[in-house]
């Protein structure tokens, strides 16, 4: 069965999937859109003269580009997964720069699901509503796969990366773009505990996975050609739009009276420990993975 087969038989049962719904990505939607107008609900790459440090989606869009140049998809009549699409944000940047590509994504959430099925309509893109850590897509059937601070939910867990090796076709590659440990969690000193602490709550993260924990298992799933950029400076200056976007999101709630919810408040807190824990560079760092099965 080819890329582009497999492609239309998930279309046709999208509507049948029943996982549950997660609480934080229900609700905390309203709060993405804040943050990027495309939907993007991750940290951006920022490019001296090619994006523009005042306008954050600039930024956040160059992140997917990076990401879609380190995966290297098959142009057209092939299938990436998105593990972990939040909205399509991502699936929509890339089905623009590859719109002969199909591009999948799972997420745990229905709102999700629903709603971006709807912004990806007459676009080669589906969302499906599963785990990452357990799709329900065959073995050695897809051409890329790749995860943009969503495997932080699950701890960057050895299963997440297993389940992502085995949907791979061989010589297809995952990209990994997301916020990791330098050091175990129990090496941290007090004020970098407390603020891993508070981000995991906040986000309703798993933990964050030591970059050196996560290379050897990547090794020992069997992956190889392994790449590791730590890009922490480049995502800094979006990261610095943090508590703007945090006040300009509390002003907006205060003037049209409408009340913040406990999850968004919840949200707003994680965002903030994260730019705190960026700031911890001895402990944290921001990095780009590359991989190939």
């Amino acid at each position: 069965m080819n890329s582009y087969t497999i492609f239309e038989k998930l279309k046709e049962k999208s509507s049948t999937t029943n996982e549950k719904i997660i609480k934080f990505y229900d609700e905390a939607t309203e709060d993405y859109e804040f943050w990027s107008k495309d939907f993007n609900m991750h940290f951006g790459y920022y490019i001296p003269f090619k994006t523009n440090f005042l306008k954050r989606d600039t930024m956040l869009n160059q992140m997917n580009d990076q990401v879609f140049d380190r995966l290297q998809p098959p142009k057209q009549n092939a299938v990436v997964v998105d593990l972990g699409c939040g909205m399509g944000g991502t699936i929509r940047h890339g089905l623009r720069k590859y719109p002969l590509l199909h591009i999948i994504g799972v997420s745990l959430s229905n709102f999700q699901v629903t709603e971006g099925n709807k912004r990806l309509k007459n676009m080669n893109g589906l969302l499906l509503e599963e785990n990452f850590c357990d799709t329900t897509f065959a073995s050695n059937s897809i051409d890329g796969t790749y995860a943009i601070e969503s495997f932080c939910h699950a701890g960057h867990s050895f299963d997440a990366l297993k389940e992502a090796h085995r949907i791979l076709k061989p010589g297809s590659r995952l990209v990994i773009a997301d916020a990791f440990l330098k050091k175990e969690e129990n090496e941290l000193c007090i004020g970098d505990e407390y603020c891993y602490n508070q981000l995991c709550k906040g986000w309703s993260l798993d933990g964050l996975g030591n970059i050196n924990t996560v290379h050897k298992h990547l090794e020992r799933i069997g992956f190889k050609n392994i790449h590791i950029e730590d890009i922490s400076f480049r995502v800094a200056p979006s990261v610095l739009h943090v508590p703007f976007a945090t006040i300009g999101f509390i002003l907006k709630k205060i003037l049209k009276k409408q009340e913040i919810q406990p999850q968004s408040w919840k949200n707003l807190k994680g965002s903030l420990f994260a730019l705190l824990s960026g700031l911890h560079m001895k402990s944290f760092g921001y990095y780009l993975v590359t991989a190939e099965k």
